[in-house]
């Protein structure tokens, strides 16, 4: 039995420790936002934060997200939250498969780094690959996510 953390809610489930994450958060928990998309890293449709950083939880074994915080497209922070809006304001969904993996890389981003560059924008968002081509408007939903941060601040 291991306890994971995820949005800020205790799950106890019966779990091989070298499952990946993925698995314990789509089919032990049941929270089926994180998607699957190659299993191997590089499509980044599998991103949850872990303490704040993206990373790839069909590589993460279970056993080393025991006692971190993770957070799921479903979870919620300001960031995330700020970034959907700004999603929707410049429609960058578009079949949407990607996005809570880009959405995850984005607030992990943010997190990081509250001005980011366009090269910072583009080196943090390279491991997450969009079918559709929507990287333009990912990147202009991040950079106005900023200025929607900094008018808050004001």
């Amino acid at each position: 039995m291991v306890t994971l953390l995820i949005n800020k809610k205790k799950y106890t489930i019966d779990a091989d420790p070298e499952m990946p994450l993925l698995w314990a958060i789509r089919d032990s928990i049941g929270l089926t936002g994180t998607k699957f998309g190659c299993g191997i890293g590089a499509c980044g449709a599998c991103k949850v934060l872990i303490d704040n950083v993206a990373s790839y939880s069909c590589l993460t074994p279970v056993s080393m997200a025991v006692g971190k915080n993770i957070t799921t497209i479903e979870g919620t922070s300001e960031n995330l939250q700020l970034l959907q809006k700004s999603w929707e304001k410049f429609n960058v969904p578009q079949c949407g498969y990607c996005q809570p993996g880009q959405l995850i890389t984005a607030a992990s981003l943010l997190n990081s780094n509250k001005n980011p560059s366009d090269t910072d924008i583009d080196d943090a968002m390279s491991g997450n690959i969009c079918r559709c081509g929507t990287y333009q408007r990912i990147k202009s939903a991040i950079k106005h996510t900023v200025k929607l941060k900094k008018q808050r601040k004001s």
